[in-house]
């Protein structure tokens, strides 16, 4: 990769920031300046601070997004996090890793192809499997990957040099090398077992990849056996009855203890079934007795085992009856009223059919409704696996953010039933196991070469997409081999992803991880020393974002828009840890009009000659003014830096904004003019100090906004000769600046605290006033020169438009604030009538507002029946009536000719 160093900016900033003008051509020469790229042992520096080889390890592998997917809100969010995280470290001296990459997404993946086969008339078993994979990985190189384009939009710096794919040549390595240890240390077994089938994807699917919503259906009663020898069982699938091997009730149930044992004619077949007893049944849910179909339900299933009952499969993978000659043929769905017509026909429906809302699973993929299926498929044995990982959190070698959401972590692995591992599909990792002609089965492992001759066939079926990325912290970084990246960058220092995948991959990598580098020990085997979990993106109002309530943000959008800086800000500064992520395009807007805040703020200390490579004199050469915001700034770094090192995203966001808007924009600028239009030395104080306050703000503001903080850094920092001594080229690679306590000045923060509750008391009295906010009055500040505010009275007159006072001054209105009295001439300046008319017409809105809070709280009966809130509620508006009337009271009494 290049090293080829940027040319810095000049100086002089254009009088807007077009965000798709600069973002691409600056990520570019981020990334051709090798800033990105991790050092490693070898320690190339590629502009980092310090320069060391050996500088201290920080590693994050992203969560590899889907090869099929595209760049959606949840997916910005994680990025923008993960990059804030990265940047800062770099800047701060670490040497980074952020390594990218994708997954091969078996069953997105080989859905997205077959479509595109079946518009040429043509399915996957025309090609047959070597061509259908040759035609899926055509589709990879062609068409997959669209979302790494679109992480190069959003500012993501990663080490593209790493860039890795759950199939690529070393991922496949990995993959079969843990299967091959599994396998020999017993942990992988292959047997029938009850398992989440899809009858679209025609594959297995893992508990995590099966999405439960409440759907409407029918509870329907059926009676089994005759006269007191019967039972009635309710199901909402009587279809499955046709499978139905027993029925079960509790041991306890005294209205079955005497059918316990007997058997009954299970309708519709003629098969006698038996009536077991099982602890499992909830004698207080329906009739306290139930069907047990063992091949097509999982609690069944466990009955089954424990009294030895048979399995009757009665459909077949596409969910189509195989049983039972009138029903055979029939779609599942179909199946279902025509086995209840039957039912009543012979006068087994006990009751109504009624309507009941239920749990049922469907395909994460598809939305196909999953149905269970008693199938042979591979499985890992989880027991000791889980309780690895288990252990790993609990003892402190894994660390969750928040720490609340460890319970939910806890409730996953410590109840982890054994993993199904296998899927019916032709793109993926093929499982490494032969099957010879004498019933031989061998795990082959990636040095070994596979059995061959007649007879010898390998297992046709897949791993699942969760087996290859569970590996994803190791295998990216080249295990099983010994690399130096791996001996570098592992563990990873942090993974950053949703609470929603918390079981889908996170348990995943921490039980491989320890599993495959345990000669590392217990503290170095995790896979990562933190996870951060953050929520899901929602709108403004708190709801989960969906096409049909067309509330669905697209990150793209906005960054054609708004630009990926105030996308970023916008995500970051809604992610508290742990919790969801409420966003809104105005609130992108508001991003949009932060930046455009500061680049206008540069812009005005640039033309007045700020640069930071002036010197800040001492203090006792500086204005209360500067002493102020140098004293804010550093306490600001020292904010910003501790909700960073809490994850606390959003908190380190609201701290920047509101000095950068507020005290650095609003009234740093404005207080700056005075010693500006002053000239000498002030003015060459005040020119450092905004130049070394906008260095350290945009160094602070820098990973979350990347491309106008570098833009306006780079102009900031250059002078007439360029770059100065011993400065970074690129504020990517620029230092992350340190809180320096010999700036904190509480006497100079008291003193500029003073003057902005003057300047806001008396903006809010000059509206009551009915004063235009430009509108100049003639006014008098009486008493300033005794307070810590006469060397600010130039400042404040001119922040509050405040005339000095002529030889025809009349006061017609003051206000005490902060020991100033503040006395205006409003005569020439409003129209009293008008101002009276309108005061006055608000008291009496006042006044009635009052007397309707009297009226409710002088009824005894609204006292009594009211709850506690809505009382204190009506209370409340009574003292605010009460205080708004005092307020319109004085300023009427304050008009002239009052």
């Amino acid at each position: 990769m290049s090293a080829q160093r940027p040319e810095p900016s000049a100086p002089e900033l254009p009088q807007t920031f077009t965000p798709g003008e600069v973002e691409g051509k600056l990520y570019e020469r981020w990334v051709e300046a090798g800033y990105f790229a991790a050092r490693g042992r070898a320690g190339k520096d590629a502009g980092t601070p310090s320069g060391e080889p050996e500088a201290t390890p920080f590693s994050i592998v992203i969560p590899p997004p889907n090869v099929t997917g595209s760049l959606h809100v949840g997916h910005a969010l994680d990025h923008t996090i993960q990059d804030i995280l990265v940047r800062r470290r770099r800047m701060q001296g670490f040497d980074t890793l952020w390594l990218p990459g994708m997954d091969h997404a078996g069953i997105a993946t080989q859905n997205v192809v077959e479509r595109e086969l079946a518009k040429e008339g043509l399915s996957r078993h025309d090609l047959g499997r070597e061509a259908f994979v040759e035609r899926v990985w055509q589709w990879k190189v062609e068409s997959g990957g669209r979302i790494l384009g679109q992480m190069r939009r959003l500012g993501d710096s990663v080490d593209w040099s790493r860039e890795r794919f759950t199939m690529d040549e070393g991922r496949s390595k990995a993959v079969r090398t843990m299967f091959k240890r599994l396998y020999d240390d017993g942990l992988i077994y292959r047997a029938e077992r009850i398992i989440n089938w899809c009858p679209r994807c025609l594959t297995a699917l893992s508990d995590i990849e099966v999405e439960h919503s409440d759907d409407d259906g029918e509870l329907v009663s059926i009676r089994y056996g005759e006269g007191d020898a019967s039972v009635v069982v309710a199901t909402t699938r009587p279809e499955t009855m046709l499978g139905d091997t027993a029925v079960a009730v509790h041991p306890s149930d005294e209205r079955y203890a005497h059918l316990v044992g007997a058997e009954v004619e299970l309708p519709l077949t003629g098969r006698r079934i038996p009536i077991v007893a099982d602890v499992h049944v909830d004698p207080e849910f329906g009739t306290g007795a139930v069907k047990v179909t063992p091949a097509h339900d999982p609690n069944d299933f466990e009955i089954g085992q424990r009294h030895g009952l048979p399995s009757i499969t009665i459909m077949d993978e596409h969910g189509v009856i195989t049983a039972h000659g009138m029903f055979q043929g029939l779609d599942r769905f179909e199946a279902r009223p025509s086995v209840v017509a039957a039912l009543r026909a012979e006068g087994r429906i006990e009751k109504e059919v009624r309507p009941y809302r239920h749990a049922v699973g469907h395909c994460q993929r598809c939305d196909t409704v999953v149905e269970p299926r008693v199938s042979l498929q591979w499985f890992v044995k989880v027991e000791p696996l889980a309780q690895a990982a288990s252990d790993a959190v609990r003892e402190g070698r894994i660390a969750i953010h928040p720490p609340e959401m460890a319970k939910r972590y806890f409730s996953w692995v410590d109840n982890m039933h054994d993993w199904c591992i296998s899927r019916q599909l032709w793109w993926g990792h093929r499982i490494p196991v032969w099957y010879g002609p004498a019933g031989e089965v061998v795990c082959v492992g990636p040095d070994e070469e596979p059995p061959s001759g007649e007879g010898w066939t390998q297992d046709e079926d897949v791993l699942d997409t969760w087996f290859s990325s569970g590996l994803w912290p190791m295998s990216t970084l080249g295990w099983p081999d010994e690399t130096d990246d791996l001996a570098r960058y592992y563990p990873t220092s942090v993974l950053v992803t949703g609470y929603d995948i918390l079981f889908f991959w996170v348990a995943r990598m921490a039980m491989f991880g320890l599993y495959a580098m345990k000669d590392r020990g217990p503290v170095d085997s995790v896979p990562f020393r933190e996870i951060v979990l953050h929520g899901m993106v929602r709108d403004a109002h708190g709801k989960k974002m969906s096409k049909s309530f067309g509330n669905v943000v697209d990150p793209l959008d906005w960054i054609d828009r708004y630009g990926a800086d105030a996308t970023r800000f916008t995500l970051a500064r809604g992610a508290n840890p742990g919790s969801d992520v409420p966003v809104s395009e105005e609130w992108c807007q508001g991003s949009r009009n932060f930046a455009t805040k500061l680049w206008n703020a540069t812009r005005f200390a640039l033309m007045n000659g700020a640069s930071a490579q002036l010197p800040v004199p001492p203090a006792e050469q500086l204005s209360s003014a500067d002493r102020w915001i140098l004293s804010r700034l550093h306490r600001v770094i020292a904010d910003v830096d501790a909700s960073y090192e809490g994850y606390e995203f959003a908190k380190a966001c609201e701290a920047i904004q509101a000095f950068a808007w507020s005290e650095f924009c609003d009234w740093y600028v404005e207080l700056a003019k005075t010693s500006l239009t002053a000239g000498g030395e002030a003015a060459d104080a005040t020119r450092a100090v905004l130049g070394h306050v906008l260095d350290r703000l945009l160094r602070l503001l820098h990973p979350v906004m990347p491309f106008v903080t570098e833009e306006l850094w780079l102009a900031v920092t250059r002078g007439p000769s360029g770059v100065a001594p011993g400065e970074a080229e690129s504020l990517v690679v620029a230092a992350w600046p340190t809180a320096e306590p010999a700036y904190v000045d509480p006497a100079a923060e008291a003193e500029i605290t003073a003057l902005q509750r003057l300047v806001t008391e008396v903006r809010r009295f000059r509206s009551d006033q009915g004063l235009k906010p430009g509108q100049r009055v003639p006014a008098q500040l009486v008493g300033i020169e005794e307070t810590v505010l006469a060397p600010h009275e130039p400042a404040i007159r001119s922040l509050l438009r405040l005339d000095p006072a002529g030889t025809a001054f009349t006061r017609t209105a003051s206000l005490l604030v902060e020991q100033v009295t503040v006395e205006f001439d409003t005569a020439g300046t409003i129209d009293v009538a008008a101002e009276r008319k309108r005061l006055e017409k608000d008291l009496g809105n006042a006044q009635k507002e009052k007397v309707q809070a009297e009226r409710k709280l002088g009824n005894e009966e609204f006292l009594a029946k009211a709850p506690a809130p809505v009382v204190e509620k009506v209370r409340g508006q009574l003292a605010a009536a009460e205080a708004e009337i005092a307020r319109l009271e004085g300023q009427l009494a304050g008009l002239p000719g009052s």
